[in-house]
């Protein structure tokens, strides 16, 4: 029992890293509003959010799976309070710590019309502080934190994250929401400038009605009836 414990303990923690990993680039990826691999942008929001549940989940799992693995020698005070573990107690309390921003950003997540947008912003960007504790929580307090394979996952993973990061904060990510649609020209309106007309000058038939004005209609006249002699 012990070992299934311990053996549940690893994989869902190296599972939670991988779907974190991927959380943390489908949403700089849904922030952008871009489509991603064919899929419209409503449904890379609905795999970010469903990923992040998922890592959520597997999160949960690994931490109630070694609280009661004896081997582990975790109590309910150290998966709230961070560094006051017996066992390595820096890189446990790194773990404590991830597992305190994924509530807090969970709980935000889901009151996030109670809380209001900016709390909910504010709340989410420690997702960019999440990540790295992790991985670092997975290298210094791991069992496999510092096996060859496991080493080549968490490079992988750094290089899906930083790269993410990295076009999040260039010149070249727009955000949804801030893109500027082409100012309409003369052309687009259906009709020529005059003259010396520059497009920061106000067109001088804005204020001409579009509609033709009325014409008026002759009135038919009456035939004059001829007396009788």
């Amino acid at each position: 029992m012990t070992e299934a414990l311990w053996a549940l303990g690893r994989g869902t923690g190296v599972a939670a890293l991988v779907l974190f990993t991927a959380a943390v680039v489908l949403g700089v990826v849904t922030r952008s509003g871009r489509p991603l691999a064919g899929l419209p942008r409503f449904s890379v929001t609905l795999v970010h959010r469903n990923v992040s549940l998922f890592a959520t989940a597997f999160l949960l799992v690994h931490v109630v799976a070694l609280l009661f693995d004896p081997f582990a020698q975790l109590t309910l005070l150290d998966i709230v309070v961070p560094f006051f573990g017996d066992f390595r107690p820096f890189w446990q309390g790194l773990g404590t710590l991830a597992l305190d921003l994924t509530i807090a950003i969970a709980l935000t997540g889901m009151l996030r019309r109670h809380v209001g947008r900016r709390v909910f912003r504010a709340v989410h960007w420690g997702t960019y502080l999440l990540w790295p504790v992790a991985l670092a929580h997975a290298i210094g307090n791991g069992t496999n934190g510092t096996d060859a394979w496991f080493l080549a996952l968490a490079g992988l993973c750094t290089v899906a994250v930083v790269a993410s990061v990295a076009w999040r904060l260039s010149t070249r990510f727009v955000q949804l929401g801030t893109r500027r649609r082409p100012r309409a020209t003369p052309r687009d309106l259906g009709s020529v400038p005059p003259t010396g007309w520059t497009p920061t000058q106000r067109t001088p038939w804005a204020d001409t009605p579009t509609t033709p004005p009325a014409v008026a209609r002759p009135v038919p006249s009456r035939p004059v009836e001829r007396l009788p002699r």
